[in-house]
């Protein structure tokens, strides 16, 4: 698979995490006592933080905040997010 492809679908995959979070949220506020909604709020997380994780190692940075490299502002020279769905 390559670079691009990659980090199409790592995208694809935080997106749809960011949803499932977003979703899991709503139905917290109205049910704050579910455990295993709680649970599977954590487990989404995590699972989302590890995405964006890899997405940053592997595609660059995933936002301006996300520029880790002390020595270089790499959120200027990589290709930007939203630029990998222009193909």
């Amino acid at each position: 698979m390559d670079a691009k492809c990659n980090c199409r679908t790592l995208m694809k995959r935080i997106r749809e995490t960011d949803f499932a979070i977003v979703e899991t949220v709503l139905f917290l506020n109205s049910h704050p006592e579910s455990k295993e909604a709680l649970a599977y709020y954590h487990e989404l997380k995590k699972k989302n933080e590890a995405l964006r994780a890899e997405y940053n190692s592997s595609c660059g940075p995933l936002t301006a905040y996300s520029n880790e490299c002390e020595n270089e502002w790499k959120w200027v020279k990589m290709p930007w997010p939203w630029e990998l769905d222009s193909d």
